[in-house]
């Protein structure tokens, strides 16, 4: 696995079992809300470190945790 990973399950792997941090709905929406404000610091940090590909990609993975809920809504 590269370092920084380059699909959902590898960076899912990644964040909860390598960092400890459980990927939860509401974790998720926090990360996309600082995420998806260029002008936030943290976010253009995150740019300057990894890019703006692993950043869109981050994005997308964190959506997908954050839809787990209204998929569940839905049933």
């Amino acid at each position: 696995m590269n370092i920084i990973p380059k699909n959902f399950e590898d960076w899912k792997w990644c964040i909860e079992t390598q960092c400890g941090i459980p990927l939860t709905v509401e974790f998720a929406k926090s990360r996309l809300a600082i995420y998806n404000d260029y002008l936030n610091t943290e976010t253009q940090r995150f740019i300057t470190k990894y890019g703006e590909e692993h950043l869109e990609n981050i994005k997308a993975w964190m959506k997908i945790i954050a839809d787990i809920e209204e998929d569940t809504t839905k049933i």
